[in-house]
Parts: C-alpha cells; sequence; structure tokens
C-alpha cells in the first residue's frame, strides 16, 4: 500500500485515553503536525506524553477520537504506520544477546530493505557515530550511550517518514549529539517530520519549530516560542521559564530555601 497523500504528518481529533481505574491519561487532544516539522512535545512526568506517542505508534488504542499518522488510521492500518515511522523510546529494550551489528542487520530486514542499502547505511551510521569497531561486540557489553546510538540508527536505517524521539539526546557525547541534532536538521530538509519530547527545554526550544506543552492530559499550550512567549506575558524569557510558569510550577524559590535550611 502506498502513502496517503497528506500534508499532514499527524493528526489527532479529540483523543481521550482512560485506563480501567478511571485514570485520564489524556483528554480530548486535538494536534495537528505538518510534514517537515520538528515538533517538541513538552509536560511534566504524567501529563500524558508517552500515551499520545504509543497512540500515534498504534501501541495503545484510544478510548476516543482518531488517530491518523501520514494520512493513514493507526487503528486500521497499524503495520502500514509501522513500517512508515521511526521510534527511539527513553529506554530502548534492545535485543542483548545480539552484536550490534546482527541488530542492525534483523532492523533492515524487518523493514524490507536490500542488502545493499542496509549494508551501506549500517556502515555509515557507525562510522558516524563513533561505533566502527564495536559492532561485532555483544549489545549487553554496551554503556549507556552505545544503546542509544544502536537505537537511533535502527529509527533512521529505513528512512521513515515520522520520527518519534523520546529524549534522543541522553546519555549521548557532545559529539554525538551534535550529529544526531544534523542528521535531525538535514531529514527535515527532505521532509522528514520528528517529534521529540525531553526534560532539557534547550533542546526543545533549539530544535523545534512548534512546541506543544501537555499538563495533566490536556493540551495546556501550542506555538512557536514567540507565541508562548505571547501566551504566557514573558516576552524575552526562554522556554524554561515559560514552561515553569504555564505549569504552574514557577514559583521554586521558597521550595529550594526550605530544602537547604
Amino acid at each position: 500500500m502506498g502513502v496517503v497523500v497528506s500534508s499532514l504528518a499527524v493528526e489527532l481529533k479529540g483523543v481521550s485515553k482512560h485506563y480501567s481505574n478511571e485514570i485520564v491519561a489524556v483528554n480530548n487532544l486535538s494536534l495537528s503536525i505538518g510534514q517537515g516539522e520538528v515538533f517538541g512535545l513538552l509536560g511534566p512526568n504524567g501529563s500524558g506524553k508517552s500515551t499520545t506517542l504509543k497512540m500515534l505508534l498504534g501501541l495503545v488504542a484510544p478510548t476516543s477520537g482518531s488517530v491518523s499518522v501520514l494520512g493513514f488510521d493507526v487503528g486500521q492500518h497499524p503495520v502500514t504506520v509501522k513500517g512508515l515511522v521511526g521510534y527511539v523510546p527513553e529506554s530502548p529494550s534492545l535485543y542483548e544477546f545480539l552484536t550490534g551489528i546482527e541488530y542492525l542487520d534483523f532492523i533492515g530486514d524487518i523493514y524490507g530493505m536490500s542488502a545493499e542499502e542496509k549494508q551501506q547505511r549500517i556502515s555509515e551510521y557507525l562510522k558516524a557515530l563513533q561505533l566502527e569497531g564495536r559492532e561485532g561486540d555483544m549489545i549487553s557489553s554496551y554503556s549507556d550511550g552505545m544503546k542509544k546510538k544502536i537505537a537511533l540508527i535502527s529509527a533512521f536505517i529505513h528512512k521513515p517518514k515520522l520520527l518519534i524521539l523520546d529524549e534522543p539526546l541522553n546519555a549521548l557525547d557532545p559529539r554525538s549529539a551534535r550529529i544526531v541534532k544534523d542528521i535531525l536538521a538535514g531529514l527535515k530538509a527532505q521532509g522528514v517530520t520528528t517529534i521529540i519530547t525531553t526534560h532539557v527545554l534547550e533542546i526543545a526550544q533549539a530544535l523545534s519549530d512548534q512546541i506543544a506543552i501537555m499538563y495533566k492530559g490536556n493540551l495546556l499550550a501550542l506555538g512557536n516560542m514567540d507565541e508562548l512567549r505571547q501566551r504566557a506575558s514573558l516576552p524575552e524569557s526562554g522556554l524554561e521559564d515559560i514552561f515553569l510558569k504555564l505549569t504552574g510550577t514557577e514559583d521554586l524559590k521558597a521550595v529550594v530555601e526550605a530544602l537547604v535550611k
């Protein structure tokens, strides 16, 4: 099945997710993300970010509403959607009994890549992320940073149309983090959409075209930096101050003073 022509990479309409114990993880979320955008999805712990990403991936079914990725209804076409998406969770679960090259070869096979393209792209990414010489080692012997690099390569390898990256720069050294940021910029120029979640707000501010802030399952704010500054009435501020004000946790001075007494 070919990709449905759509100007939107992601479209959520009135999406809610309730769990059996009556917890509302996501509440009536409507969101549109254009193709070629880098989109920052932010929020404190428990805000609904991870549930939203899992619904985009077809890993969690919404209680109500519709979820569309690249023109496909995720509920009706889950396998097609997964073939078009690259995903890196915050704490990737890799097959640690495989070597790095075995794992990436396996991922390439899952996506139906030709042997030549698979070998070329794996080689390029291993070299760029300084894993050459270690690709034959068991993943169980890798550091957290090396495991994150393998997870990133597995998300990039098949040239996805949508990347969903949860804390993608965690555990990376500065050189590798810069390479990943440059890769994302290059993919954006090719029309690839990236959704990033991160607790390092400077990263979100530097990379994102649009930023959504979720809080207690609701969409609290959406826009570019200028629009978020206007929403928070903080015309000269960075994303950290905006985030803290909008989520009601900006008054931290009294907390810190109490802790250091």
